[in-house]
């Protein structure tokens, strides 16, 4: 199945509305990593908010099948939906003018926040299916990761989980559940690292795509998919060291490559343990 091109057949009904001023074709069939359980992604602006039947219209037009249905939240309409085909669409709509202000955010304001950097990172990523124009403006105004969101994602995330320090006793005591949450809440921290180190918007809040991540970063300590996987899914002991020896380098790589950020009560943090 094509979803390439099924995106952009959806992508025509949709811009028979007048109210529709841009189409962003985002997740896995943006980045060509589509597979057997891939559905299409599609970020809609609007000039003005959408009405139901502006948003069901389009759903009516290939028979599909309503799978979810929200009201605005968070500043986003979003639904998502089977085709006669079998296919599935998730729809984000927003308005332009809330793009352009999280846009503003976390470009001139520095701001971490992963829902506005997931926005960010659909349109550095993505396929225009309609408004091309504005939405190579918009690609235009966030080519340049600031030097402001790196510090701020590097500090921020370098404060790992308070649990970090029971992580001894925990593996003494062999309480696995709340273990591998704390080693799996490390990760991700590291990856909010690593993501302001690289000049990259994060994608996704859980890290989804995280080898297609991997392979995109420049800086990172070496074997790190694989080091990565094993915490995950190794044994406890070598997974609490393992990490333990990512944290290192991870900071070892920043002092490198911002000798004069400020991390030393991170480092002290960090450091402890009971």
């Amino acid at each position: 199945m094509d979803l390439f091109k099924k995106a952009i057949d959806m992508s025509k009904i949709y811009r028979e509305n007048e109210k529709v001023e841009a189409i962003i074709l985002a997740g896995s069939v943006s980045k060509n990593l589509q597979d057997e359980y891939s559905d299409i992604e599609l970020h809609i602006l609007w000039s003005n908010s959408p009405t139901d039947e502006d948003r069901q219209y389009p759903i009516e037009e290939v028979k599909g099948t309503i799978l979810s249905y929200h009201p605005y939240e968070e500043e986003e309409w979003s639904e998502a939906y089977m085709n006669q085909d079998g296919i599935k669409f998730e729809i984000s709509s927003f308005l332009s003018t809330t793009v352009d202000r999280f846009i503003f955010d976390v470009i001139d304001r520095c701001e971490t926040d992963f829902n506005k950097q997931c926005i960010l990172a659909s349109i550095d990523d993505g396929i225009s299916l309609f408004g091309e124009e504005i939405v190579n403006g918009l690609k235009n105004r966030i080519a340049k990761y600031p030097l402001g969101l790196t510090k701020q994602m590097i500090t921020e995330n370098l404060w790992l989980s308070n649990r970090w320090s029971n992580r001894n006793a925990l593996l003494k005591r062999q309480d696995w559940l709340m273990l591998y949450d704390v080693l799996c809440g490390v990760q991700k921290k590291l990856f909010g690292v690593l993501f302001g180190l690289n000049h990259m918007y994060v994608n996704h809040p859980a890290y989804k795509w995280m080898r297609f991540n991997i392979e995109r970063m420049q800086i990172k300590p070496e074997n790190l998919y694989d080091r990565m996987t094993s915490i995950m899914i190794g044994d406890p002991q070598n997974a609490v060291q393992e990490l333990e020896l990512l944290i290192e380098e991870v900071i070892v790589l920043v002092e490198k490559h911002n000798p004069k950020l400020n991390i030393s009560e991170q480092k002290k943090n960090i450091g402890y343990a009971k």
